[in-house]
């Protein structure tokens, strides 16, 4: 508004200047150009977006195994967003307000009866990130975000924001970005309370009306701090990461007739530490390759001594114009199933932390989601193959064949067979416009009985067979962007 008043008293100065009506009219032209050009300036400083995505899902063993004879699921969930930001000087502001929900959990059409269980409304994201340096330093960035946010690094594999889950991943955090000539420097740390209190800091990291945490571990973190670095070479990308996440701790005590053990949480943390190094490079003009391992470190979220690695290997080959193909592996420990744990036996499961699992261990979701799929480790062997038929169609097929990366036992002193069962996924996507996309997936998987067994997951009777199905159609809309 400032830049506008501005603008119009230039062009009264420019009326009482002008002597000729030729010169007028010409003042007058430019005033009135000079006003849109600062009206807009102003306005590109508000940006208004939304979302509203509709899934509809056929699941006959997605997740996990069914028993023989069961019937297949079919719902559609909604996703609709508002997403509001502004731009000021040495500022800015968003907020991401969400609404989550299956077609038919209100009880009724005219009264709102959802539980908390049910997601429904939430603030998916509200932060404010000042700028530290001023517009005429020589840094390109550095600023301080705090708030609600999402955090995502190079492939997400160990933090990402979960976009393919219909309410995502957030975090309320702080973190001092820098930026320059190709380095990125992120410093972030979090600490969570269930509530306001007078006296204490004991965090019980449960909510039941919500499964906390990720990989089915149940319970979220009191804090964490991370520091991550990253450098833009002439051959790719190189960076590092070290994640430190803190449990409360507890003890299990027994009471009650009949007896019932129960967690009460005391002072202090169990601190799990992640480190490692991601790289994507471009080999060859058509050839490239995307890597990474972590070695996780520290306590569990139970106080056993944690010591444990993911590695990971993805080629990606152009083959022609339109096509792309490439083999990868995918390694993350887990534990020996034929050893017997103890309370001061060492971990060697991993945990890929909060990352975006659906987007590489299979569309069907059954290894670190929220199942218990995984604790022996994992192998995945994968193909994946990605066809551009046009500008606004792809075809993607992934196969992945899937070990556990450790000894399953029989139950009897035996092992066995570690492989779990191979996935094939297909998925085609279509833009309609640049705001409007269409996407379709199947999968199907052919499990094993190691698969269905008491030492990955007890099935009796399963469909080894399982299948799942999706139709999603997306629209995001620009509020403010012109016709």
């Amino acid at each position: 508004m400032q830049k506008i008043k501005t603008t119009l008293l230039s062009i009264q100065g420019l009326r009482k200047v002008s002597i000729s009506g030729a010169n007028l009219s010409k003042s007058i032209y430019l005033g009135i150009a000079l006003t849109f050009i600062s009206y807009n300036e102003a306005n590109a400083q508000f940006t208004a977006t939304g979302q509203l995505r509709e899934r509809t899902e056929l699941r006959a063993g997605q997740g996990t195994l069914q028993k023989e004879g069961d019937k297949a699921a079919l719902f559609n969930s909604q996703r609709a967003r508002l997403n509001i930001g502004y731009s000021g000087y040495r500022f800015k502001v968003f907020m991401a307000l969400q609404d989550v929900r299956v077609w038919g959990q209100d009880a009724s059409s005219i009264n709102r009866t959802t539980t908390e269980a049910n997601n429904g409304i939430m603030l998916h994201e509200a932060w404010g990130e000042i700028m530290l340096n001023d517009t005429v330093s020589k840094i390109q960035n550095l600023s301080l975000k705090i708030g609600r946010q999402e955090i995502a690094y190079d492939d997400q594999k160990v933090l990402g924001s979960l976009d393919w889950l219909q309410q995502g991943r957030r975090h309320d955090a702080i973190v001092f970005k820098y930026a320059n000539k190709g380095w990125i420097a992120d410093v972030g740390a979090a600490f969570n309370q269930n509530k306001e209190l007078n006296t204490g800091t004991i965090y019980n990291g449960t909510n039941p009306a919500y499964p906390a945490g990720t990989n089915g571990i149940g319970t979220m973190y009191k804090s964490f701090q991370y520091a991550y670095l990253g450098k833009k070479f002439f051959f790719g990308d190189v960076s590092f990461l070290f994640f430190k996440d803190d449990f409360n701790k507890y003890t299990n005590v027994t009471s009650g007739t009949p007896a019932v053990t129960s967690k009460v949480y005391g002072t202090g943390v169990w601190s799990r530490n992640t480190t490692g190094i991601y790289f994507n490079s471009a080999v060859t003009r058509k050839l490239n390759l995307t890597g990474s391992f972590y070695y996780q470190g520290g306590h569990d979220k139970d106080g056993r001594s944690i010591s444990a690695s993911l590695a990971s290997v993805t080629s990606t080959l152009q083959v022609g114009r339109k096509l792309f193909v490439g083999p990868g592996i995918d390694y993350l420990s887990g534990t020996d199933g034929t050893k017997a744990v103890t309370a001061d036996s060492k971990s060697n499961l991993f945990d890929p932390l909060y990352g975006t699992p659906h987007k590489f261990w299979g569309s069907m979701d059954y290894f670190y989601v929220a199942s218990p799929f995984g604790k022996q480790g994992l192998l995945n062997y994968f193909f994946k193959m990605k066809y551009n038929a046009k500008d606004n169609l792809t075809f993607l097929l992934d196969i992945h064949g899937f070990e556990a990366a450790n000894n399953l036992s029989n139950g009897a002193g035996g092992k066995l067979n570690s492989y779990l069962g191979t996935e094939v996924d297909l998925l085609v996507k279509y833009n309609l416009t640049k705001m409007i996309n269409i996407e379709a997936g199947y999968s199907i998987m052919k499990a094993t009985n190691s698969m269905a067994s008491a030492a990955v997951k007890n099935v009796a009777t399963p469909d080894l067979t399982p299948q799942f199905a999706y139709v999603m159609l997306n629209i995001k809309p620009n509020f403010l962007a012109k016709k």
